[in-house]
């Protein structure tokens, strides 16, 4: 689990109380006196320089060390200059340490190293709009959503019709796909192309996604319509955890091909979703495994995203609205 401190150089209420509301319950402060002044606002943890060790990465002979001074110290991690290649080598190693972060540039690309960030954030920051900001792309990275299983009721093959493939700026693998539905408040998990087959080879960058008219959830607040996805959008991928991360459309292609609608219920209500009928195009099982719509059958289980209320323009709104 990532740990966020935030920097105290001088005692600022306004900032300290803030980062307590936004949920950050350690602070490293420059003067002894700030412990005291600190802890008298919240009941957090306050540390001085006797509790860290500030350690100055010079060349890979000192990673070994890093290595096991992260074991039992709270150690803040320091380069020459930011180097992002020092970090990837120590977090290969399973190092944890901490990183001072004075802007969103470096505090994004702390997050992004080895897909998985270092274990420690240290936030230099001077202003409350700053901080919401930075707490907010933080929470963003590790961010989730809950998935629910979902028994399947139906199948029925369909005529042809347009179906939307996203080709993302993004890898995924097992596992991993988009959250797409004829609900907006019902969305399945539709799995990437990144599985071997005996038909293609994978392309783990696509997700065949679906009819036209389907929902499909392009970050934690919205949904669009597959059709108005294009060039340098966002989109949700979400992998069988629940864990999230954002997705970047590189170009939407629509194409005429037999269809498949699948049902599922889940907690008494029924929903559905329209997908390509071919091999190829899976869903996810609870456990993480994929499932083809061709060897899909009624009562087997698939994870889907489930929510109260409605959307309008893609917005949530609680409003009760039924959609078949």
């Amino acid at each position: 689990m990532r740990e966020v401190w935030l920097k105290v150089e001088s005692f600022n209420k306004e900032l300290i109380t803030t980062a307590i509301e936004l949920g950050i319950n350690t602070f490293f402060v420059t003067d002894e006196d700030d412990k005291y002044r600190i802890t008298n606002l919240a009941k957090v943890n306050v540390f001085t320089n006797k509790d860290v060790y500030e350690f100055i990465y010079k060349n890979r002979d000192d990673e070994d060390k890093i290595v096991e001074l992260s074991k039992d110290n709270n150690l803040i991690l320091k380069t020459e200059s930011w180097e992002v290649i020092p970090w990837e080598n120590l977090i290969a190693k399973k190092a944890r340490f901490f990183v001072y972060v004075t802007s969103d540039t470096e505090l994004k690309t702390a997050l992004g190293v080895l897909e998985k960030g270092v274990s420690g954030i240290i936030l230099k920051v001077d202003s409350v709009e700053k901080l919401r900001d930075m707490v907010k792309l933080i929470k963003d990275d590790d961010a989730s959503i809950i998935l629910e299983e979902a028994e399947i009721v139906n199948i029925q093959v369909l005529d042809s019709g347009e179906r939307v493939c996203i080709d993302t700026c993004n890898l995924m693998s097992k596992g991993e796909g988009i959250l797409v539905g004829s609900s907006s408040n019902f969305l399945f998990l539709i799995h990437s192309e990144s599985l071997q087959n005996p038909y293609c080879d994978p392309r783990p960058f696509r997700v065949n996604a679906g009819a036209v008219y389907a929902y499909v959830r392009v970050n934690q607040e919205r949904t669009k319509y597959l059709s108005e996805l294009k060039s340098g959008d966002e989109v949700l991928i979400v992998n069988s955890n629940g864990r999230i991360r954002k997705g970047i459309v590189g170009r939407s292609k629509i194409e005429t091909r037999p269809l498949i609608l699948i049902e599922a219920e889940f907690s008494g209500q029924v929903f559905s979703v329209i997908l390509q009928n071919a091999e190829t195009i899976n869903l996810v099982s609870p456990d993480g495994e994929p499932i083809s719509v061709s060897k899909l059958k009624k009562g087997d289980k698939v994870l889907i995203s489930a929510e109260s209320g409605g959307r309008h323009f893609g917005r949530k709104i609680e409003e009760n609205i039924v959609e078949k």
